[in-house]
């Protein structure tokens, strides 16, 4: 995307109340301009992380990354062994130039986090402790995303993660196991909603995309997420008229499962307080007194460490 329309999509975003931005790619570090748009959406006080496979980092570009004010990275991190990972990715040497990026990351006030998408690469028993020699301190998983509709080219039908569905819910149990052993950042209440998903049971929170989550992709369509089939607009045409609220849950991609249950407490709050406005206590009560709104806090109090650091 040039630079002048990433600048118009981070303005748009942020008078529509958004004040956290994710860059992904293909690499993010391979944008010219990646330092001018994060010095923009910083300049409006938002939140900036970065996913990169750790292959173009270093002393310099972390420094420099610090200097406009990133608060987070994220690397992608294929298996529990370097060799298998290195060869997965093409990036021989790799996982040294990760572990070194980390120290220098960590003294600049640059949290960086693991990113584990769920594969047939993935020993979980030995994961943990790879992690931790890299210089990870937390971790989340990607959970396969099978189909996508959007322009996102996330998806893969590689037999790497040609999990059936019960060999995926079985797959969601060893995340859960290895929480006593290293800070996955995923709230177990997502992973038991995976699985119900998984089984086809009902899902019990709602995802928020497409009303506090945004996909926007390097043709300038804003997408309510990766999965949804067509976009909501151009972003230059996004207004709060046109944002989506519609208790989905057909998928499980982890950036928008995930995050709506940590925000569906302050969604909660909200709406109480709407229904507080239009004298009815009764009723703003009630969108509080939920199992899910109880099971959110308890998941933002399980993530409370890694929100406050970033």
């Amino acid at each position: 995307m040039p630079v002048e329309r990433a600048f118009e999509a981070i303005d748009v975003l942020y008078r529509h109340g958004v004040r956290y931005l994710v860059l992904s790619g293909g690499e993010p570090l391979m944008h010219p301009e990646l330092l001018p748009i994060i010095m923009r959406a910083r300049s409006l006080d938002m939140n900036v992380m970065l996913v990169t496979n750790g292959g173009l980092l270093s002393e310099k570009r972390i420094t420099d990354l610090a200097g406009v004010g990133l608060s987070g990275l994220v690397i992608s991190i294929d298996a529990a062994d370097a060799t298998v990972h290195e060869d997965n990715r093409g990036l021989p040497g790799v996982c040294n130039k990760i572990k070194e990026a980390n120290v220098v990351a960590a003294s600049c006030g640059i949290s960086a986090t693991a990113s584990v998408t769920m594969s047939r690469l993935v020993d979980y028993e030995l994961l943990p402790d790879f992690l931790k020699s890299l210089g990870f301190k937390w971790v989340t998983f990607s959970y396969p995303c099978r189909q996508l509709g959007s322009s996102n080219l996330a998806q893969t039908d590689s037999e790497l993660m040609n999990f059936s569905d019960d060999e995926l819910v079985a797959e969601f149990d060893k995340i859960k196991k290895i929480k006593r052993r290293i800070r996955v950042l995923n709230p177990t209440r997502s992973l038991e909603e995976m699985q119900r998903f998984l089984r086809k049971e009902p899902q019990r929170y709602p995802c928020y995309g497409g009303f506090r989550y945004f996909y926007v992709d390097w043709n300038s369509d804003l997408w309510r997420c990766q999965y949804w089939h067509e976009p909501i607009c151009k972003v230059a045409e996004f207004d709060v008229s046109k944002t989506v609220r519609d208790d989905c849950t057909i998928c499980m991609i982890d950036c928008y499962r995930d995050s709506s249950l940590l925000h569906h407490v302050g969604v909660s709050l909200h709406d109480a307080w709407q229904e507080f406005k239009r004298g009815k206590p009764v009723a703003a009560v009630g969108k509080l007194a939920t199992k899910a709104t109880r099971d959110s806090l308890l998941s933002v109090l399980e993530d409370a460490a890694w929100i406050v650091k970033v």
